[in-house]
């Protein structure tokens, strides 16, 4: 099969490292036939398969370097810059001035947007969004339906999960591993364990429909967060 880019001869250098501007050689997604693309270090950066097949595509300015993979329908775009032993796969995407790198982890229909920064082993998957000046670092897991935005950080060995509209307010429900509790929860005002939300719904709400929502979102949280362990 044909390889679906070329390079365009136009080279730059970015601390330290050349990288090379490619052109598409066939139309795909919604890439066209002679299009310009971004910069990438070599052909290591996309996987085998994404040489001649998938979505997988490097756009305007943005930067693919290191031993970085991007492939699947991923896209990056933007200023943003892949770099290290990072993936983006799957339908994820990666724009604005966002950063992965390290062994950082970007696949499903993920996005990270704006000045986000992916790095270490983090793994950002799902339909999850970071974004703003955000930081998810370390060994840390954003999932499911989370949005991790402003100037939130999300670190170490922590799991974080997000679900909301939920309840009779149309609340937020935060949950996060916790150094202290294990496992926090948080929404509106209440901040603390499950068996101190279990208590405030069943005061609240009894055993109705909002009840069962947030039971049910409780429920599914303990299945993707994994209690904060304390290192002596």
């Amino acid at each position: 099969m044909k390889r679906k880019y070329e390079f365009t001869g136009e080279v730059k250098v970015h601390l330290g490292t050349t990288l090379k501007q490619i052109r598409a050689t066939l139309s795909f997604g919604v890439v066209t036939k002679g299009e310009i693309g971004g910069w990438i270090k070599g052909e290591e950066n996309f996987s085998p398969d994404a040489l001649v097949s998938g979505d997988a595509w490097v756009f305007g300015d943005a930067q693919v370097s290191g031993d970085a993979l991007v492939f699947g329908d991923a896209q990056v775009f933007g200023d943003a810059w892949v770099s290290g032993d990072a993936w983006v796969s799957g339908n994820a995407r990666v724009s604005g001035d966002a950063q992965v790198s390290g062994n950082a982890r970007v696949f499903g229909d993920a996005l990270v947007f704006g000045d986000a920064l992916v790095f270490g082993n983090a793994r950002v998957s799902g339909d999850a969004w970071v974004s703003g000046d955000a930081w998810v670092y370390g060994n840390a897991r954003v999932s499911g339906d989370a949005w991790v935005y402003g100037n939130a950080l999300v670190f170490g060995d922590a799991d974080f999960f997000f679900i909301g509209p939920i309840g009779s307010r149309n609340a937020q429900l935060t949950v996060h591993a916790d150094v202290k509790l294990g496992i926090r929860f948080t929404t509106g005002c209440f901040s603390g364990t499950e068996y101190q939300l279990n208590e405030a719904i069943q005061k609240t709400h009894g055993d109705n429909e909002h009840a069962m929502q947030y039971r049910a979102a409780i429920a599914l949280a303990l299945m993707v967060v994994k209690p904060a362990q304390v290192k002596s």
